[in-house]
């Protein structure tokens, strides 16, 4: 009997953020796997969505994809009635096309209309809308988002395949999740979104401890994970703007 077509494929990897008073870490492996297969190992799973806000995502490689092009798309589309372009739904190629020249031309036309960048709130709430609407035959794509929100705090926001999100002081998505967050639970203990009063989901660890603690975990989960491995890209975001740094993992 043969296999059935599966349209999905989980590619691996693992994510984690780390939300602070000032700052925001996001990291993710640079692994892409299927079944025991590393197809590369140096693939990055973040995307910078806008100036103070980074996209990371876990799943199947092909929708993850998608779902960026048309994050920054929409980002992107107030250029369309700007430019009075009627595009017939049928001309896909050409749609394609024209959305691969806005995302090179980089115009920030959000901004142009509301005078300001698009805040990492907002990119939230963009992306869950975006999920949820393709809700019967979602991205297979598990996300974290994260930044600072308008008043330069750091803001982490987790989400479910469908668009079922919520802001937390910190997050891990893919196939070390479950290695990375007990021990994030351990370090951090966030308050709970039920408490009242309301108290803010932030981290009590400085950005050099924040930092070397998504380090320490992902090492750890190197060690368990066969999806997890190669190399880590950390993303710092902070006042002053956007940093990487690099860590080597183990190669097997």
């Amino acid at each position: 009997m043969g296999s059935r077509f599966n349209p999905y494929d989980n590619n691996g990897g693992t994510c984690v953020a780390i939300a602070g008073t000032d700052y925001c870490v996001v990291a993710a492996d640079t692994r892409m796997s299927t079944g025991y297969s590393i197809l590369t190992r140096d693939y990055s799973k973040i995307c910078q969505l806008a100036d103070k806000c980074v996209l990371s995502s876990s799943g199947f490689q092909a929708d993850i994809k998608a779902l960026q092009k048309n994050l920054a798309a929409r980002h992107l589309l107030g250029l369309l009635s700007l430019l009075s372009i009627n595009i017939c739904f049928d001309a896909t190629p050409m749609i394609d096309c024209f959305l691969i020249l806005l995302l090179h031309a980089r115009p920030q036309i959000y901004q142009h209309q509301h005078n300001k960048q698009m805040s990492c709130p907002a990119m939230a709430q963009l992306l869950s809308n975006t999920l949820y609407y393709k809700r019967f035959f979602p991205y297979y794509a598990f996300n974290i988002l994260g930044g600072l929100d308008s008043e330069g705090k750091g803001c982490v926001f987790t989400y479910d395949a469908v668009g079922s999100y919520e802001r937390v002081g910190y997050s891990a998505q893919g196939t070390g999740s479950t290695l990375v967050i007990p021990v994030l639970d351990n370090q951090l203990k966030s308050p709970s979104p039920l408490l009242l009063p309301a108290k803010d989901a932030v981290t009590p660890l400085s950005e050099t401890e924040a930092v070397d603690l998504v380090k320490d975990v992902f090492a750890s989960a190197t060690e368990r994970d066969i999806y997890t491995g190669d190399r880590v890209e950390i993303v710092i975001i902070n006042a002053s703007g956007i940093r990487r740094e690099y860590i080597e993992l183990r190669k097997d």
